[in-house]
């Protein structure tokens, strides 16, 4: 492929990009488009593979791009994947739906940026269902970056349901009480009271002057601990502490790779229920009866799995042609 072409290539995606997440109306294929795209990529497979046999392979740009065009075309499709809900994802939303409206949820946002991919659905998922169930939510972050989280999760609220914003008051409603450094230190003096480790909220308001915080002392005030972990602190320092020691009834969402870790803590009943990576944030999804990225994301994931398994039995079928050939 000559560089034109490559440049060519580049412009067209950012062209469908800008499409996408940027024009007032974001552009979306109908059922019928996406499944004659789906259906053009395979014959486009088919005609590499049958080049291949040829002795013709393509060259390794091709495979990257179709790579692209397989994680992004998918942002345009309205069809979702079929996904089973997993136990400990339907534990989770049990527990959640089980609240009674008026019920409080201490939510912590244990990760940053890089993390958000994963664990940014689940809490907006989460946000977005306990605002329109009225639950009372207490945003906190035992990394820097987690009350800008919090933040982002409740504008994606307001933004997906515009009515919430003349509903939900900062206060009452909820309140983001910002980030202290001291990791299991944090939870520990929040066991005894949430006032002398936060007399102030992020917006530097009085811990006294926020009306949803007045009956709130400790643990024992709070219905259920929500966990959003990408590593430590996280969801093991909240089980050792809050959990084991406070006896907060308590759910995670959790990476990927530290599902694995928090498995125990599932098993033991240490926690009720668990999120797990990108699976877990669409599973979640589909209970709350609210597709958004999660749900996306896996569909784009799924498709670029799908072409990287075909470009390696490509891969297959040109190696042992090449060995016959030699022989």
């Amino acid at each position: 492929m000559k560089r034109g072409e490559l440049i060519a290539v580049i412009t067209i995606v950012c062209g469908l990009l800008a499409c996408k997440f940027l024009a007032p109306k974001p552009l979306q294929f109908s059922p019928a488009v996406s499944l004659w795209i789906i259906i053009l990529m395979a014959l486009a497979c088919l005609i590499i593979l049958y080049l291949s046999i040829k002795g013709k392979p393509i060259e390794r740009r091709v495979v990257f791009i179709f790579v692209g065009v397989s994680l992004i075309l998918p942002f345009f499709m309205q069809f979702r994947l079929p996904i089973k809900v997993s136990p400990e994802v339907q534990a989770s939303y049990d527990v959640i739906a089980a609240l009674p409206p008026g019920s409080t949820v201490l939510v912590s946002f244990d990760y940053d940026p890089p993390s958000a991919p994963e664990l940014q659905p689940m809490a907006d998922a989460f946000v977005k269902y306990a605002f329109e169930h009225d639950l009372k939510i207490i945003l906190v972050g035992l990394w820097p970056q987690g009350p800008q989280q919090a933040d982002l999760s409740v504008e994606a609220a307001f933004a997906a349901n515009p009515a919430l914003r003349e509903k939900i008051r900062y206060g009452i409603d909820y309140v983001n009480l910002g980030f202290q450094s001291g990791n299991e230190f944090v939870i520990l003096r929040m066991g005894e009271s949430f006032k002398a480790m936060f007399p102030v909220d992020q917006r530097y308001t009085l811990y006294d002057s926020l009306p949803l915080m007045k009956n709130i002392r400790n643990f024992s005030n709070v219905d259920l601990g929500f966990n959003l972990s990408a590593g430590r602190p996280g969801t093991t320092e909240w089980v050792q502490v809050a959990v084991d020691r406070y006896h907060l009834k308590m759910t995670a969402g959790n990476t990927a790779v530290q599902a694995p870790l928090v498995y125990p803590f599932l098993k033991s009943g240490q926690i009720i229920g668990m999120l797990g990576g990108m699976t877990g944030a669409a599973e979640f999804e589909i209970l709350t009866e609210k597709p958004g990225k999660a749900m996306t994301y896996m569909l784009s994931q799924t498709f670029a799995h799908v072409i990287v398994m075909v470009f390696i039995v490509i891969g297959n079928v040109v190696y042992f042609r090449s060995r016959k050939e030699q022989a």
